[in-house]
């Protein structure tokens, strides 16, 4: 069997890098992605697990407000077979989309409270093409 996601999306947090106890690197995120447009838009989030020498090599640049693709397997709740659902401090419930990524592309700038621009584009409008 196989599955494959992909998204494209803007890092929500600067990846936690760090090692299992058997010395194996693992780098954690998370990418918000938007549907819709106009008044209709609604966020997704993904909490995004990288292993290995992908996670040693990226982490560094895996920094809040980049946008990224991001292609991997869906991780789901092992006893469920669902999404994660967890209840946050004021006691609402949540759900978490986990992925584990097999490849990752930095594809942009920051977002204007990172710091660096975001490419405008071509027809500087938010308009369809079509």
């Amino acid at each position: 069997m196989y599955q494959k996601a992909t998204l494209v999306g803007y890092i929500g947090n600067d990846a936690e890098m760090r090692f299992t106890p058997q010395g194996n690197p693992v780098s954690n995120f998370s990418v918000a992605v938007n549907s819709g447009w106009g008044d209709s838009k609604v966020t997704t989030w993904f909490r995004v697990t990288v292993w290995g020498k992908l996670a040693e090599s990226l982490s560094q640049y895996l920094t809040k407000g980049k946008l990224v693709l991001v292609e991997g397997e869906l991780k789901p709740d092992p006893e469920t077979g669902n999404p994660r659902i967890w209840t946050n401090n004021d006691g609402i419930a949540k759900s978490s989309f986990e992925v584990t990524a097999r490849e990752i592309r930095l594809l942009g700038g920051k977002t204007e409270s990172g710091g660096e621009e975001e490419p405008e584009p071509e027809d500087g409008g938010d308009e369809l093409p079509f």
